[in-house]
């Protein structure tokens, strides 16, 4: 596997190396051992598997706030998605700054979201599928979440949300100074 630092110290996109012949080709997707040697989280409490009828689908953005902070490793096994992180560490040098990266099944790509980030992702295609391992498990009551269109953010999605849950679209938007309004 191949890690890439993001901007955003402690998030990765992550390449893998395939070995491939006639048939086509083999890749590792985890490695405790690597995972540990570039300081990342390498527990796995859960998987999930999100799938997204209609393109322009929006989730998140989520993040766990302590004691349950969870890293997250994800990866579009059909279709493509769109993938963005922001930074909710209060200490950060980029506290509130995000990354986008396109994961797609023919990319093979994967993007490793460090404990306390906010996730989301948008789908470019129908029935984009996504698949995640969690380092802890889902606590509904430290769960947190950042609006998709939160002007504060400036994320630029790559197409119109056509469709975000009740819950995603009910959280508070940040004020400019990156406060709860």
């Amino acid at each position: 596997m191949q890690f890439i630092e993001t901007k955003l110290k402690g998030a990765y996109v992550i390449d893998l190396e395939p070995r491939s012949d006639h048939r086509g080709f083999f890749a590792r997707t985890f490695c405790q051992q690597e995972f540990e040697a570039h300081g990342l989280n390498p527990a796995v409490a859960q998987c999930n598997l999100s799938f997204n009828a209609k393109k322009g689908t929006l989730r998140g953005l989520h993040y766990q706030r302590p004691p349950a902070t969870e890293a997250k490793l994800i990866r579009c096994i059909r279709g493509a998605i769109y993938d963005v992180i922001v930074d909710m560490r209060p200490d950060s040098p980029t506290y509130l700054q995000h990354v986008g990266v396109e994961l797609s099944a023919d990319n093979h790509r994967a993007f490793y979201v460090p404990d306390l980030f906010a996730h989301g992702y948008q789908a470019l295609e129908d029935g984009s599928e996504a698949l995640y391992q969690v380092s802890e498990f889902y606590t509904p009551g430290v769960e947190g979440g950042l609006r998709y269109d939160d002007p504060a953010l400036g994320i630029e999605w790559p197409l119109p949300a056509v469709e975000v849950s009740e819950k995603d679209q009910s959280w508070s938007l940040l004020t400019s100074e990156g406060v709860r309004s």
